[in-house]
C-alpha cells in the first residue's frame, strides 16, 4: 500500500486486497437487491451516465427538484444498512468520530463519466468524504475550489481509497473516463465507486 497526497486529497493506493474487494462487491450486490440501481435525472432534464443506489440512513437522489439526500429510494423503499465491510474502511482512514450516514454507490459502464463537481449537499463540511474504487481503472481529475482553473489527474485502480477532507473537502473533482476491461473484479467490466458521507 502506498499513500499519496494530491491537492489535499489523501490517496491510499492498493489499500484493499483482492479478498476485501470481492467481499465489497458481494455486499454491494446485496444492497442493490434491496434498493435497485437507477439512473437519476439531472435538474436540467438529462439522465446521468452513471447508475447508482445507496445504503444508510440517507441516499443521494437527483431529479427535476434538484440534488439532495432522501430517506427513501425513488421506488419508495428505505435504504438498506451500510455494509460492515464498508464501515470498516471509514473507521480505518476517515479520522472521524462520527459514523457515515450515506454510502452512495455509483456504477460506471464503458462510456460513463462524472463531470467536475463539489460534494456540498451535506451539512458539516468538516467531515470528510471517503471514496472506494472497485473494478476498472478510473481517471480521477482534481481541480480547485472554483470550477475554472488548472486540474491534475490520477488513475485510480481497484482497491484504491481516497479521503477528501480538510481544506480539500470542497475541491472540484470528477471522473473523465474508465479503462474498460482493465480489471476482472466485475464479470462484465465497469467500475464501482463507493462514497461515504456524514449528511446531518
Amino acid at each position: 500500500m502506498e499513500k499519496l497526497s494530491l491537492r489535499g486529497f489523501e490517496i491510499y493506493k492498493g489499500l484493499l486486497d483482492l479478498e476485501a474487494q470481492q467481499a465489497l462487491v458481494a455486499a454491494v450486490r446485496e444492497v442493490a437487491k434491496a434498493a435497485p440501481l437507477f439512473s437519476p435525472m439531472t435538474p436540467y432534464g438529462k439522465p446521468m451516465r452513471v447508475k447508482m443506489t445507496s445504503a444508510g440512513k440517507y441516499g443521494w437522489v437527483s431529479d427535476r427538484s434538484g440534488y439532495r439526500y432522501s430517506e427513501k429510494h425513488p421506488e419508495g423503499m428505505a435504504w438498506p444498512d451500510i455494509p460492515s465491510e464498508v464501515l470498516d474502511i471509514w473507521q480505518r482512514v476517515s479520522g472521524s468520530d462520527r459514523a457515515p450516514e450515506c454510502c452512495l454507490m455509483n456504477f460506471y459502464g464503458e462510456t460513463a463519466r462524472m463531470g467536475l463537481h463539489q460534494d456540498r449537499d451535506e451539512s458539516d463540511f468538516s467531515e470528510p468524504v471517503v471514496s472506494v474504487s472497485l473494478g476498472d481503472d478510473g481517471l480521477f481529475r482534481i481541480g480547485g475550489l472554483e470550477r475554472v482553473g488548472s486540474t491534475e489527474s490520477i488513475w485510480l485502480s481497484s482497491g484504491d481509497v481516497v479521503v477528501m477532507g480538510g481544506e480539500a473537502r470542497l475541491t472540484y473533482h470528477g471522473v473523465d473516463k474508465i479503462r474498460f476491461g482493465s480489471s476482472r473484479l466485475l464479470s462484465k467490466g465497469g467500475r464501482l465507486n463507493l462514497t461515504l458521507r456524514v449528511v446531518d
